[in-house]
């Protein structure tokens, strides 16, 4: 016999931009998006609702994990855990990989043997949170994938893995994560831009707003302009003369929205970033702006950049960099 534990127990954590219209199923949108619990016993299935797109998760019980693949469905489904337990307490972290504007899914809660307990993880003494804006460099898109980035499968896409949840694990830190593969500033391979998503709780420009009143992050990273500068080079047009000016008033609305946070305006991962002069000039020209009107604003230019989408090898040496870099801020030393 199972017994189901409903995604609305009490004993259920959550961290991510969710949508909890209805709290029986709370649909899990942005890459980077947990849910933990810890549970006993010897059998352990996740229930989801219906999906769009397709989704996939990490898996972590008691430290071993497993890839979570959910397709395209109006019904419920089930993934059966595939390996051997111990009758005796286990932990659960589902860690949402792929990005959102690929897929996102209704959580329904998970089923265990019947008469087993479920129980909090409890709250971490985590004194820092992290939110970080960006493009497919900061979602992680492609760098699990070999010689050719490749999107006929999004299990290769790994957000755990990309430099932003690097940096947030390094530091000790709560995550939040919203970026969207090919979205600029101003232009890029999607039709949205940034100012239209960065607020949204799905990433689409008619989205309801996100409640951000449960979520103050202590540091806000913006990575932006690698897709402003290929999709035009790649159109044969002119870098977008309203780079600068759309950059600062997606920034300002950002500050409005996180007032006591310290802001790191991030370049680089890509060639643009690292190479383009006109999108290096506007991003300066942005960055000098935002600086001298604002204390809490800094910036960092990454030097380790990838032809390709960076790898995960290239992720790690961008972690590395910012992650030294944080530790000489000033505005870091009181979550040490």
């Amino acid at each position: 016999m199972a017994q189901f534990i409903p995604a609305s127990d009490k004993n259920f954590r959550y961290e991510g931009r969710i949508d909890w219209a209805d709290t029986a199923r709370p649909v899990l949108i942005w890459q980077g998006t947990k849910v933990e619990i810890e549970f006993e016993g010897i059998e352990l299935s996740l229930c989801f609702g219906s999906c769009r797109g397709v989704v996939y998760f990490d898996l972590h019980v008691d430290g071993v994990v497993s890839l979570v693949e959910v397709k395209e469905a109006n019904a419920p489904c089930e993934f059966v855990y595939p390996k051997a337990l111990s009758a005796g307490a286990h932990r659960l972290l589902l860690f949402k990989r792929s990005e959102a504007d690929v897929g996102h899914v209704a959580f329904l809660g998970i089923e265990l043997l019947s008469g087993t307990n479920v129980s909090s993880p409890g709250k971490p003494p985590l004194k820092l949170a992290m939110q970080f804006f960006g493009d497919s460099i900061t979602a992680g898109a492609c760098n699990e994938d070999g010689a050719v980035d490749q999107w006929e499968t999004l299990a290769t896409h790994n957000n755990a893995l990309s430099y932003a949840a690097l940096t947030a694990k390094a530091c000790g830190a709560r995550y939040r994560n919203v970026a969207v593969s090919g979205m600029g500033v101003v232009v890029g391979y999607v039709p949205k831009v940034a100012g239209e998503i960065w607020n949204r709780l799905y990433p689409l420009p008619t989205s309801p707003k996100s409640d951000e009143r449960d979520w103050m992050p202590e540091v806000v990273f913006v990575n932006y302009g690698e897709n402003d500068d290929s999709f035009s080079k790649n159109q044969s047009m002119e870098f977008p003369d309203g780079f600068t000016d759309g950059y600062v008033a997606l920034v300002k609305a950002m500050r409005e929205t996180y007032p006591k946070a310290e802001f790191v305006l991030l370049r680089g991962g890509m060639f643009g970033g690292a190479r383009s002069e006109p999108l290096c000039s506007a991003w300066e020209t942005a960055v000098q702006q935002l600086e001298t009107r604002d204390s809490r604003m800094h910036h960092f230019i990454f030097l380790h950049w990838s032809d390709l989408h960076p790898r995960v090898s290239d992720h790690r040496a961008m972690a590395d960099e910012l992650i030294a870099w944080l530790k000489t801020q000033p505005f870091m030393h009181r979550f040490t």
